[in-house]
């Protein structure tokens, strides 16, 4: 009697187990929605010249997520994101020296490739569309601080730029944690009239996510 008690309640672990392994399965297969929010470490690059030379920021990202899965070790990812980018940089004019830190805020919407090679990893690449809504830059002088909010009609500065965004997520039943390294592909004057200095932005990003 004492071993078929012992051969039922394997059984049950057994059956309780193999459910509980398919429904983590099912729900992997599943179109999931999240939310994600976290810190953007930024800075510029100019493929063409390095006489500009700034340093990096620190900006606020995140939004909404979808992972939509296409097979077992396959899926799209895409994501709407308002995200914080810029610079600082430092100098002097006539004398007087002065630094500066830009913050521009974007809405960058990529569209990724997800690979799964495990479970609860995710390796994600693809283009990204980013569309510039606010450009402020912050001045600090010996002459004194100010705050200048960008007019974006005084001056020829693309607003709509593609770039490149990849990075991996680690997936613990509802939490992601993601990690992103992006480039802009274009730089952000317009048709190249612009007195603005030419750049295209580079960033690192580190998320904290939840899907439902």
């Amino acid at each position: 009697m004492k071993t078929l008690k012992n051969i039922t309640l394997i059984a049950a672990l057994m059956f309780v187990s193999g459910n509980i392994n398919a429904q983590d399965k099912d729900d992997e297969n599943k179109i999931r929605l999240g939310i994600k929010a976290g810190l953007n470490y930024s800075n510029i690059y100019d493929e063409r010249s390095n006489d500009y030379v700034a340093d990096g920021k620190m900006g606020f990202a995140g939004g909404v997520f979808v992972s939509i899965p296409i097979g077992e070790f396959l899926g799209v990812q895409p994501e709407f994101l308002l995200s914080q980018k810029g610079f600082k940089a430092s100098g002097a004019i006539a004398g007087f020296d002065y630094e500066m830190m830009r913050t521009t805020t974007y809405i960058d919407v990529p569209l990724m490739i997800s690979l799964r090679p495990m479970p609860f990893l995710s390796i994600v690449l693809g283009p990204q569309y980013s569309f510039l809504i606010s450009q402020k830059d912050d001045f600090l002088s010996t002459l004194g601080s100010f705050e200048v909010e960008q007019e974006f009609e005084n001056d020829n500065i693309r607003k709509n730029i593609m770039g490149v965004v990849g990075g991996v997520d680690i997936n613990i039943k509802h939490i992601v944690l993601s990690a992103r390294m992006g480039w802009d592909m274009m730089t952000n004057r317009g048709d190249g009239t612009s007195t603005t200095p030419r750049y295209k932005n580079v960033w690192v990003q580190g998320t904290i996510g939840f899907r439902f």
